[in-house]
């Protein structure tokens, strides 16, 4: 026996304890989050989900429930929910390599990371708008790609790194770069319940769930196995759907309505109305697919100075400034000169000078 064995340490019998998770598809009030998660869990190389919201609106919530739907892993019977801390480094996300066991025997080990762990499973990233852009653009390229990459002295190993990123964050918080929000491929912006009859129902059935957890993941089982189901037949479904002319053109349509830069909002549309079809049991992508969730991958990339009107100047912003008359007789140029004036600018205020009464000074030379 040795002396951290659990038997030799004094002190209560520790309690077994395991965690029910709350069901996805008792979540209440948020269809288009619902939506988002099961299209990224189809397709993770969508590039996950961003979920916006302030606190309280189960964000948290959601992403732990989606992983009880996706398929078990060989090594477990659930899919892993691994969580990034905020407190991570790079080598902790991606794994690094034990350089010194090459030099020794000539064997290439790697040291996995949070990535590898989160294979086949879910990646939940909390206040992901405090991380350091660093972690969060290496992360950002190993959910989109689906391969991780290590590299290290030289030495460099790629393994399959294929999970659904979840990222949440509290907008009053920070925000993310722009950079960085294009690199998510969907979005969800949360917003506190304003009817009075949704907070109840969220409410109960949350006091419902903390009495009896089984309970209530018994009465949603069949729902939850339907769910699952239809996500392992939608993944083998993908291949086998295609984007017509039609699609192509309506995805670079809204792309365009939404003034939109780059490329990314168009790959990403066509690849969530594909999960959406298949998702559905169709046979093929439609037009309305792409407008089902256009605005899931366009919300968070759409440029604001262009989908809104620039605001009209005050009418007294846009007045003259007033004249002076020199010795010449000539005035001054009005400021209202062009088309819309200088509405920017302020009058000149004219302001009382003084002379100035000499301090002191050099004494003056000798003749």
């Amino acid at each position: 026996m040795t002396p951290y064995s659990t038997e030799a340490i004094a002190g209560p019998k520790l309690e077994s304890a395991s965690r029910t998770t709350f069901p996805f598809s008792a979540l209440i009030g948020q269809p288009m989050l619902q939506r988002a998660l099961l299209l990224a869990a189809i397709d993770p190389g969508i590039g996950g989900v961003l979920i916006s919201g302030p606190r309280g609106t189960a964000k948290s919530t959601a992403a732990r429930a989606l992983a009880a739907l996706l398929p078990p892993t060989a090594a477990s019977s659930v899919a892993p929910f691994v969580t990034l801390p905020l407190s991570a480094t790079v080598e902790q996300l991606v794994g690094t390599l034990d350089v010194e066991d090459v030099l020794r025997d000539g064997r290439l080990r790697l040291a996995p990371g949070l990535v590898t762990r989160a294979h086949h499973g879910v990646l939940y990233v909390d206040e992901v708008n405090l991380l350091p852009d660093t972690l969060v653009d290496a992360l950002l390229d190993v959910a989109a790609s689906g391969v991780n990459t290590v590299e290290r002295d030289g030495i460099s190993q790629q393994h399959a790194a294929r999970f659904v990123l979840v990222g949440t964050m509290n907008p009053e918080e920070g925000e993310l770069r722009p950079q960085l929000l294009d690199r998510f491929g969907l979005s969800v912006a949360l917003a506190n319940p304003s009817e009075a009859a949704q907070r109840m129902a969220i409410v109960r059935a949350r006091l419902r769930f903390d009495e009896d957890p089984i309970g209530v993941a018994e009465a949603h089982a069949g729902e939850q196995a339907r769910l699952a189901a239809a996500v392992v037949a939608a993944r083998a479904g993908l291949a086998r759907l295609a984007w017509s002319d039609a699609v192509l053109q309506r995805a670079a349509e809204c792309a365009l309505a939404a003034g939109v830069d780059g490329m990314r909002a168009d790959l990403v549309m066509l690849r969530a109305a594909r999960a959406l079809a298949a998702f559905e049991g169709r046979t093929e992508v439609t037009t309305d697919d792409v407008d089902a969730v256009a605005e899931l991958a366009l919300a968070h990339r759409r440029e604001e100075s262009r989908s809104s009107p620039a605001p009209e100047p005050k009418a007294d912003m846009r007045q003259a400034a007033p004249t002076s008359t020199g010795s010449t007789g000539s005035s001054a140029p009005s400021a209202n000169s062009s088309p819309m004036g200088d509405w920017g600018a302020l009058p000149p205020i004219p302001e009382a000078t003084a002379r100035v009464q000499p301090v002191g000074g050099w004494p003056a030379k000798k003749a």
